[in-house]
């Protein structure tokens, strides 16, 4: 959304409002009608009540991280007799607000949710002109980043995992953001750090543009060390709190929680026994990821997604438009380089995303395929994307409401 600098909204020109050109007020109209309505339809196929980690909001508002009504609920594990929920500090912070007032905890993860999904949605579109989308090429890129990916089906059904994704990817969408602009390394940094504080896999990304940043500093060596401490400082401040956040809860910063949790599900109890980061969990990821399909039944809508995962390919196959991009580009190699290295925990993990539609831990590394999306769009052919965006879009609404459901 090009923003210009006039300051005065009734001298616009015609078709302008506020230095927003028409198209630019209709996406943004686009995405929060979009977002809110399938929010409101979420909300009226399931429930409104307040979820576990308002339980824990509502603990930790008196100085507590544990909550005895969690007892024998999923991902949550018991100490000392204490039991805790093993979910990250940025997923508990957006849930402060509403556990505070009585009336507000039943509508809070919606809005929670939706209060970082729409802002990651809006940016799409600046995000696909920044890395070289043209014209309503971009807007077609804008339109399958907000409703043909999963950003859209993570941020309308109030679920406190969901509210993880949406946050790392309006904060990686504003570090894409900043490196195709100004690059200031403590914006950048600090991107990465409350990318890292909702989904941990996604620091990764700090190797291969932190080693791009310092290079490009080299000519001087007071101005790589600036460059260094402003970028890795917010991001060893958000490892440092994800520690301490993590000790008080089960005496150690390495322990998230996740491995010693208890599980429902005994399919997951037998991958988590391989390793909670294994070799051994590939090919299962990769099956969900690229090859699972869903079931079937006599009625409508006759096909039966698995809440363990589905490929991609069906649910967003757009993403395959990434590859368009090629790794002659000096900056598709690295964001290549940025997704694969997301990736990689991503699919030696022991747990695909249950309950979710498609796979929906790809997320992590959206975000750099978006921008991959962008730089291929000079080798759009037109017609064949759009189909595969709008394709995207009604398997991505048919997810919602399979899952509110």
């Amino acid at each position: 959304m090009t923003v210009t600098t006039r300051p005065d909204v009734s001298s616009a020109p015609s078709g302008r409002l506020a230095g927003l050109a028409r198209p630019e007020i209709l996406f943004a109209l686009a995405v929060v009608v979009g977002y809110v309505a399938a929010t409101v339809l979420a909300m009226a196929l399931g429930n409104v009540n307040p979820d576990r980690m308002m339980l824990v909001a509502e603990r930790a508002l008196g100085g507590h991280l544990d909550s005895s009504s969690l007892k024998g609920a999923v991902d949550t594990v018991n100490v000392d007799g204490r039991t805790y929920l093993a979910l990250g500090p940025l997923q508990l912070l957006p849930y402060l607000p509403f556990a505070a007032i009585t009336a507000l905890q039943g509508i809070g993860r919606y809005v929670a949710c939706l209060a970082f999904g729409i802002p990651a949605a809006w940016l799409s579109l600046p995000l696909a002109r920044a890395y070289g989308a043209k014209g309503a090429d971009a807007y077609w890129i804008a339109i399958f980043t907000a409703f043909g990916s999963l950003l859209w089906y993570v941020s309308v059904l109030g679920d406190m995992y969901y509210l993880a994704h949406a946050e790392a990817f309006l904060a990686l969408t504003v570090f894409l953001l900043e490196w195709a602009g100004r690059r200031r390394p403590v914006v950048l940094g600090a991107a990465l750090a409350l990318s890292f504080l909702a989904r941990p896999t996604t620091v990764l990304a700090a190797v291969p543009f932190g080693l791009v940043l310092l290079w490009q500093r080299r000519a001087s060596l007071a101005g790589t060390a600036r460059g260094a401490i402003a970028f890795g400082l917010p991001v060893a401040a958000a490892i440092g709190i994800y520690g301490w956040f993590n000790w008080v809860r089960f005496g150690s910063p390495l322990e998230s929680g996740y491995a010693i949790s208890y599980l429902a599900q005994p399919s997951l109890e037998a991958r988590r026994a391989l390793g909670i980061f294994s070799l051994a969990q590939i090919p299962e990821n990769l099956r969900l990821a690229l090859l699972a399909l869903p079931g079937t039944q006599t009625r409508f809508p006759f096909v039966v997604p698995s809440t363990f995962g589905m490929s991609l390919l069906l649910v967003s196959p757009a993403i395959l438009t990434s590859l368009w991009a090629g790794i002659r580009d000096r900056t598709a190699q690295l964001l290549w380089v940025a997704a694969l290295l997301v990736a990689v925990p991503v699919f030696l993990y022991y747990g695909g995303g249950y309950v979710q539609y498609g796979f929906r831990y790809s997320l992590d590394f959206t975000p750099f395929l978006v921008a991959l999306m962008a730089i291929g769009s000079r080798r759009w052919i037109g017609w064949p994307e759009r189909v595969l965006i709008l394709a995207g879009i009604a398997s991505v609404a048919f997810g919602i409401v399979w899952h509110a459901r």
